[in-house]
């Protein structure tokens, strides 16, 4: 039930992130006309990339919440983190351009200024203002699912911000006070905001295509776990690998030898229930052996 939760909380974030954007780049191109304002047109420029992240995102949500098949028997979840990786990458280069075009525009001296300043403003304004919305819901979907396309798109929509907050102190500065350079030196302090949140995602994704391990945090819970259990006696060979926002964990127990199969099979399943309950998100694969078994010559792992 919790996964097909988080599924239906992903697909949500994808959906509206495609919806906001749609409705972004709408506003944005009227705005735009109105104006012909500099700073509008690199918002609207900023939301229809945000626009293809955004379906790309969704593409990668539904396609990872496929169940295991005979082709992927553990699942799609690393579409997760290559799509991730993409966005990244892609946050990344628009970050460069955004920053090119910023030093471009400071050593211009005849930018033209924009017409219909209040016009434009109340667009961005309510630009603003949706994004919030959407960002909102994408970090709390973030959080409970774990979901790196959702981070990374919510970092993107966190990225807007600024420019879209710059634009509103050019279109101001332009009709009060005559500066049009401004939005520019923003708009180089969001590239730099967008390149270290991109990084950081870019290598949280990588990672997992990896075969990472997770989080020392969790490694350490999942211990606490099995040494407390009832029957287990001990415990060996304890590995994790992260695929998108799944945890795969493999573990060997170490039982009384001489109780049955029966016993000992009802030891590792409810060993296993007790560390999904606490993690959600992992995917157990649990080894029984005798107390005191060695291990054979011939076994090389």
């Amino acid at each position: 039930m919790s996964n097909r939760h988080d599924t239906t909380l992903n697909l949500s974030a994808g959906l509206l992130s495609v919806a906001v954007a749609f409705v972004l780049v709408g506003l944005k191109l009227w705005a735009l006309g109105q104006t012909g304002s500099l700073a509008v047109a690199a918002t609207l420029a900023d939301s229809a990339m945000d626009l293809m992240i955004s379906l790309g995102g969704l593409i990668a949500i539904a396609y990872a919440a496929k169940p295991a098949d005979e082709d992927h028997n553990f699942g799609h979840t690393s579409a997760e983190d290559l799509a991730a990786l993409g966005q990244s990458i892609f946050i990344v280069i628009s970050a460069g351009v955004i920053a090119v075009a910023a030093v471009l525009r400071l050593l211009d001296d005849n930018v033209a200024l924009p017409e219909q300043e209040g016009l434009g403003i109340t667009i961005i304004l309510f630009s603003v203002g949706i994004t919030l919305g959407l960002v909102a819901w994408q970090r709390r979907v973030a959080r409970k699912t774990g979901n790196k396309v959702v981070a990374a798109d919510s970092l993107h929509y966190i990225g807007d911000l600024i420019p879209n907050v710059g634009a509103i102190i050019a279109l101001w500065a332009s009709g009060a006070l005559g500066l049009h350079q401004i939005d520019s030196v923003v708009a180089l302090v969001a590239a730099a905001l967008l390149v270290v949140g991109a990084l950081r995602i870019g290598k949280s994704a990588w990672d997992a295509l990896m075969d990472r391990q997770a989080d020392p945090k969790m490694i350490s819970g999942i211990c606490e776990i099995v040494e407390d259990f009832e029957g287990v006696q001990g415990y060996h060979d304890l590995k994790t690998r992260v695929a998108g926002s799944r945890v795969f964990v493999n573990l060997h127990i170490e039982l009384d030898g001489a109780q049955t199969l029966y016993e000992a099979h009802n030891i590792g399943a409810a060993l296993r229930r007790a560390i999904v309950a606490h993690y959600p998100q992992t995917d157990v694969l649990i080894h029984k052996d005798p107390v005191g078994v060695q291990k054979h010559p011939d076994d090389e792992r």
